[in-house]
């Protein structure tokens, strides 16, 4: 089980660290989901200084350490991450597969 997070989301999460003097090293994004939004569940990014090693799936792709919670993973097992910088589409974007229903901003979802 995983979420993987594609070399632009990486980048993109690296440079906000970096412009806030924040080591990647010393920090983890978090992806997790919460109730809430206009379709059940909502898709959340954080940056965390801690992981709890019992309950969070650790991973490292392309030079950040990823955490997501063991309850979000159940939600987002196969979900990918990604980043747009376009005029079309701008931010982080999750292509979940296990989302039957997605609402128009694509920020939350319904399993």
């Amino acid at each position: 089980m995983s979420v993987t997070i594609t070399e632009r989301a990486a980048t993109e999460m690296q440079r906000f660290l970096s412009d806030r003097n924040m080591a990647a090293d010393e920090h983890v994004l978090r992806v997790a989901v919460a109730g809430g939004g206009c379709s059940g569940f909502e898709y959340k990014l954080a940056i965390d200084k801690s992981v709890d090693e019992a309950n969070d799936l650790i991973t490292e792709q392309h030079g950040l350490r990823v955490a997501v919670d063991k309850r979000s993973l159940l939600y987002l097992d196969g979900t990918t991450v990604d980043y747009h910088d376009g005029l079309e589409q701008r931010g982080f974007t999750f292509n979940n597969p296990n989302a039957s229903q997605s609402c128009g901003c694509g920020s939350s979802f319904t399993c």
